[in-house]
């Protein structure tokens, strides 16, 4: 069956929730650790006053006792401390009494460049908060809880998962810039994974190809508008005597062009992913739209956003990228429990003669 991850949840409701299934029991969890992965997606600079409302922290509902799975489902489940100004407007029954806090008006100009025009054309909806509440990045956080879990387990095969923004510095002279003009900014992440050997990912099918799954992976993050492997787009412009890793006698690569994966097999080299965010839609300084009660030309919505999220960016990738590829080890090395699944890998590692370190 695999592993498998399903999440649910509204930016502004009661709270986010994540069940995995499928993750060997006996596996140690550290609620430190998730939330520190938590606390790491909410810092960054440009970011927003609603970090400073929201403490996430993760609560486990089911399938663990006493910091190990057990083998079940895994209940996951983030509060959304903002939701106490939100009560009436995202009540998921019809609410009573007089509007009371926030949300309590139907909203009707769509932002360019976010899911409200597309949504609330695609579901038949009357009111654009239908659409944005679930496109919202906010539900990132339950995947960052997800992708903690993940990292636990590759960890014990000494798999690990790092991101972080390219070129942070430039990044933050050109947020000031947009802060100042009440604009938003973009820019790029990269997620290194050290320690996974040759072997994970098929060219049998292009979808268990593994450079596709995390490519789809990361692009299923908002404001995610390109993602390459290794050097990716800039291999277009070299010969191939340029663009590939020559082969020595010990099967190690002398460079890592390819970003660890060929044919969509992890070669044994760091797995290296690149992702664009586009600048967030969400605009102090709004563009045109139309209203879509009256059908007359208008500015788009104006809602609390960050100027920028990219160094937030880089740690929903890396959980992004660590489930992928905790998923992917658990396809090739199988097991019920943790022991299980580690001896597998080490019979693995000798059948094929290789050194992980």
């Amino acid at each position: 069956m695999g592993i498998r991850l399903s999440t649910a949840g509204e930016s502004h409701g009661p709270a986010l929730v994540a069940i995995l299934t499928g993750l060997p029991a006996g596996l140690a969890l550290e609620r430190d650790a998730i939330d520190a992965d938590l606390a790491r997606r909410q810092q960054g600079y440009g970011r927003s006053p609603r970090q400073q409302i929201e403490r996430d922290r993760v609560e486990v509902l089911a399938g663990l006792r006493h910091g190990r799975t057990l083998g079940t489902p895994l209940a996951l489940v983030v509060r959304n401390v903002d939701h106490r100004n939100w009560t009436w407007g995202m009540s998921p029954w019809p609410p009573e009494g007089e509007p009371l806090g926030k949300g309590t008006k139907p909203v009707t100009l769509p932002r360019p460049g976010h899911a409200d025009l597309a949504g609330v054309l695609k579901y038949g909806l009357d009111d654009v908060r239908d659409a944005l509440e679930r496109a919202s990045a906010r539900h990132t956080a339950v995947h960052v809880a997800a992708g903690a879990v993940a990292k636990a387990l590759l960890l014990a095969i000494g798999v690990e998962v790092s991101g972080e923004a390219v070129d942070p510095e430039g990044l933050r002279r050109r947020i000031d810039a947009a802060r100042a003009q009440r604009d938003t900014v973009g820019g790029i992440v990269e997620i290194r994974s050290r320690g996974l050997p040759p072997g994970l990912g098929s060219y049998a099918a292009r979808e268990d190809r593994l450079d596709a799954r995390l490519a789809g992976a990361v692009m299923g993050i908002q404001a995610v508008k390109g993602v390459e492997i290794g050097e990716g787009f800039a291999l277009a412009a070299k010969f191939g005597s340029e663009a590939h890793d020559e082969i020595g006698r010990d099967r190690r690569r002398s460079s890592n062009r390819a970003g660890g994966i060929e044919a969509g097999i992890s070669n044994g080299e760091e797995i290296i992913v690149r992702a664009a965010m586009k600048p967030l839609p969400t605009l102090m300084k709004p563009l045109r739209s139309v209203d879509l009660a009256s059908g007359e030309p208008a500015e788009a919505l104006v809602e609390r956003s960050d100027v920028a999220a990219v160094e937030a960016l880089a740690v929903v990738a890396e959980a992004a990228v660590a489930w992928e590829l905790a998923c992917a080890a658990h396809e090739k090395f199988g097991g019920d429990t943790v022991p299980d699944f580690v001896g597998a890998w080490r019979a693995y590692l000798r059948r094929i003669d290789w050194d992980p370190s």
